[in-house]
């Protein structure tokens, strides 16, 4: 029997995308832009950056806007389940000053993110990446010590753990990511994302 790691893209996958609803909340629709939008991560963080100090806006607003956010309808049931079968651990290129809240509204599962560098009046002056290719590079160093990994995600940056895993399955993903990536199976609904992970968990 081996032993599996699930790995779960957070935003997108089990809560909605946090940037888009920070764009919603202060009205500023140029912070919609994703990582399903600009594969490079690093230029769109830096665009986002620029728009947040044009507009005077700091940690304390956008952790305002991500109070008000809720899990995906679903989203914690699924999670639980899979938890009580599975290792679970949610891979995101988010912040860790950001995902502390929701984290609390998904029962604490564990996170691998990033951290902002924030400077005293809260303005956001920059980020640290915890490694390079934060999914993959995690995803193979589980494998380096015993584990397989099952791997699940929306976007660019899940692709690379996905194709390293022993399964990966897109999730509400993007048409176009699901047709350059025909080879992946895509699911919308938690029951069959579920299903698929129990499903390879004992092939």
């Amino acid at each position: 029997m081996s032993m599996y790691i699930t790995c779960l893209d957070l935003e997108g996958v089990l809560v909605p995308e946090i940037w888009i609803a920070f764009a919603n909340a202060s009205g500023i629709p140029e912070l919609k832009k994703t990582t399903r939008d600009e594969p490079d991560y690093d230029k769109l963080m830096q665009y986002r950056l620029a728009i947040l100090k044009e507009h005077g806006l700091g940690l304390k607003e956008i952790q305002e806007t991500i109070e008000k956010i809720d899990p995906m309808p679903g989203a914690k049931e699924f999670l639980d389940e899979l938890r009580s079968i599975s290792q679970v651990i949610i891979l995101s290129d988010t912040f860790t000053q950001f995902a502390s809240p929701l984290m609390k509204k998904l029962g604490m599962p564990t996170i691998f993110c990033n951290t902002l560098e924030v400077a005293p009046n809260g303005e956001i002056t920059g980020y640290k990446m915890r490694v390079e290719k934060s999914k993959l590079t995690t995803v193979k160093a589980l494998q380096s010590i015993g584990y397989e990994t099952i791997a699940s995600g929306d976007s660019f940056n899940d692709l690379g753990m996905i194709e390293a895993s022993k399964a990966g399955f897109l999730f509400r993903s993007t048409d176009a990511i699901k047709k350059d990536h025909p080879e992946l199976p895509a699911f919308e609904e938690y029951d069959e994302l579920l299903d698929a992970i129990k499903k390879a968990m004992t092939e």
